[in-house]
């Protein structure tokens, strides 16, 4: 009972992380004259909006569950390229790089928070071992919050269709480059799948050595 209550607390700031992140997208988008977010309904923190059974549910308890770590994602934000001002290609990556953004900056409140509040530096403490620092929820709730938008902020960064990383990799690509994303991207969210449950282990070394690297840059 609980492992399923912690799962329910650690579920709670994975959804409420992925929300923003996809409300980033929308809101960068709508700066930049794309309304299409807007219209459909998606700024907003509603959850039901942004929920997605598999990414939003069965993937976060599968991965609980068997492995002890989480990881999910929301719908994506629909965002028309056509529609941003400037070139498409700069005008994207840059909605695109509003969601690790968001995640990036949520790890840095849960820092601030836990090094001014509760006296202990949370990139330094993970979350199965915040007994160390008091044991008590929110101290626990800031170290997975932390872990969960440096993991999410990373994992999107992989430059794989249709992740945030793959709009940032079009702007160094040429014209045939740029197609060849464009054909892998319908398959993009089942080739993802695969390489979670078939290859994790690179997959999410590399994932490590691009959150290592945020790590170096950020004041945690």
């Amino acid at each position: 009972m609980q492992r399923v209550i912690v799962f329910a607390e650690v579920l709670g700031v994975l959804v409420a992380s992925v929300i923003i992140h996809e409300n980033a997208h929308g809101w960068v988008a709508l700066a930049l004259g794309d309304e299409t977010a807007k219209k459909s309904g998606r700024l907003t923190l509603n959850p039901v909006k942004h929920f997605d059974f598999v990414g939003s549910l069965i993937l976060p308890a599968m991965m609980y569950f068997t492995t002890g770590g989480m990881f999910g994602y929301a719908k994506p934000v629909p965002v028309n390229p056509s529609k941003l001002h400037g070139k498409d290609r700069w005008g994207f990556a840059v909605v695109a790089l509003a969601g690790p953004v968001s995640n990036v900056i949520l790890a840095l409140v849960a820092s601030i928070i836990a090094s001014k509040l509760y006296g202990f530096r949370v990139a330094s403490v993970s979350p199965g071992d915040v007994q160390s620092v008091g044991g008590s929820l929110v101290p626990f709730l800031l170290s997975v919050a932390f872990a969960l938008n440096m993991l999410l902020a990373a994992f999107n960064l992989l430059p794989i269709p249709p992740l945030d990383g793959s709009r940032l990799l079009r702007l160094v690509l040429n014209a045939d480059g740029r197609r060849a994303l464009d054909r892998i991207e319908p398959y993009g969210f089942l080739i993802l799948l695969g390489l979670i449950l078939w290859l994790s282990g690179p997959l999410f070394r590399i994932v490590t050595l691009i959150e290592s690297g945020l790590l170096r840059v950020l004041p945690v």
